[in-house]
């Protein structure tokens, strides 16, 4: 199986490309990554290739590596994060008030709270 380096993705728009050990360029899609995992620019992967629409895309991605530094030097921060923090246990806090009174948040406030957990999860993560 080819081995390269990621030299792009987009954790948003779910795609971005490897550029193979051969120079040869290849489109990343999220779907071709394992349950769960995320790649980052300059992380290690094995794979295989289809001829798709617009040229080869990657299948059965299996990340080797992913690069620690890049990660850390991409974090937020701390200051920053600690706003986001804040604003983040404002939204819990509304939502347990809800929940107290027997009720679950409205779905926006919902998905609202979801999407700033995963965020900051990320963050944390990185």
């Amino acid at each position: 199986m080819p081995t390269g380096k990621v030299k792009f993705f987009d954790d948003d728009k779910g795609f971005g490309f490897i550029q193979g050990d051969d120079d040869i360029e290849v489109f990343l899609h999220a779907s071709a990554l394992p349950a769960g995992e995320t790649v980052q620019p300059g992380s290690r992967v094995e794979y295989g290739t289809v001829e798709g629409k617009r040229g080869l895309q990657a299948h059965g991605v299996s990340v080797l590596d992913a690069p620690q530094s890049i990660a850390k030097n991409r974090r937020r921060n701390p200051d920053d994060m600690a706003v986001i923090v804040e604003d983040l246990v404002t939204l819990l806090d509304s939502a347990n008030n809800d929940l107290r009174r027997g009720h679950y948040p409205a779905s926006s406030h919902a998905r609202k709270i979801a999407a700033v957990l995963r965020k900051v999860a990320d963050d944390f993560d990185a």
